[in-house]
């Protein structure tokens, strides 16, 4: 597997993000040493916080939660999915599975960092693969926060908007990060914080992860990852683990999931789920702090 680095003087100077950059290292098993980016805030005996992105973010997405969860004495764990961010990257959209990063997620979380007593939270592809993690290892974790996500199983259908956003990132001769952000918002970013999201990806070598990462979401009935969500579903339905909902009301992709998750989770009935108002597909951008609160409460209360 060809993996790629970008260089360090891509994240100088980047807004709002004095978190110094942290980073773990374990085998592949498909061959090579892979080193995973992350940042941290809070004290370090705090309850752990890990905080995932998705498509195609990283964890800058996570500058305006991280110092309210700190500030609660949470230990906030921002990590890059590799591919992205300050992560390394494999440089072949077939070096992309939903099965490596699943696997690629749980070797820094539990291998690397021997994270326990978690409280996930997911967005985008940050839900895809952690809902996964859980179900697969429950006893790691002590709730979960779901935001602006999902498990498909491609049973039904994904919506238009979606199909139209895979079609584009497919057919795009140059994929424009920041721009691909700035859809997925409500309020408009700025041009330091548009850049700091192109900063992972100094060419379109780089960017086989954002290439890759919609045509992996099980769509269809018979993707190979179909089944494994279906198992994770039966599990997760069935976990006393906490489990709050908290999505936006703007959110076209994921937003017909919320209710879903609300009915289906055992571990969510009874809990008042938030609906973060004015938000889009990326509430971190558009309410980080309001969202960080909600979660600060949830693993307090």
């Amino acid at each position: 597997m060809r993996l790629l680095r970008t260089p360090d003087d891509r994240f100088t100077d980047l807004p709002d993000f004095p978190f110094e950059p942290r980073y773990a290292e374990f085998g592949d098993p498909h061959g090579g040493v892979i080193r995973v980016g992350y940042v941290e805030a809070g004290p370090a005996d705090g309850p752990v916080v890990l905080l995932l992105h998705g498509e195609p973010s990283w964890s800058f997405l996570y500058r305006k939660m991280l110092p309210v969860l700190a500030s609660a004495g949470l230990r906030a764990i921002a990590p890059d999915l590799v591919g992205f961010g300050r992560s390394d990257k494999p440089g072949d959209l077939a070096d992309h599975t939903y099965a490596r990063h699943v696997e690629w997620l749980r070797a820094f979380a539990f291998d690397a960092l021997d994270l326990r007593e978690v409280t996930l939270v997911g967005q985008d592809w940050g839900g895809l693969i952690g809902l996964r993690l859980v179900a697969s290892d429950p006893s790691r974790f002590s709730r979960v926060v779901a935001a602006n996500t999902g498990l498909p199983t491609g049973d039904v259908d994904m919506p238009a908007v979606w199909h139209s956003f895979r079609e584009a990132v497919q057919k795009a001769p140059v994929l424009d990060i920041g721009r691909l952000v700035q859809s997925g918002c409500s309020s408009p970013l700025s041009p330091e914080v548009r850049a700091a999201y192109d900063a992972p990806f100094p060419n379109e070598m780089y960017k086989a992860g954002p290439r890759a990462m919609p045509a992996l979401v099980p769509y269809r009935p018979d993707n190979p990852e179909s089944a494994a969500n279906r198992a994770a579903w039966r599990t997760l339905t069935e976990l006393d683990l906490p489990f709050l909902v908290a999505f936006s009301d703007g959110d076209p992709i994921t937003g017909g999931m919320a209710p879903i998750l609300r009915r289906s989770m055992k571990g969510a009935q009874g809990l008042d789920h938030p609906v973060i108002t004015g938000a889009g597909h990326f509430l971190q951008e558009d309410a980080g702090e309001e969202l960080a609160e909600h979660v600060a409460r949830f693993v307090r209360g």
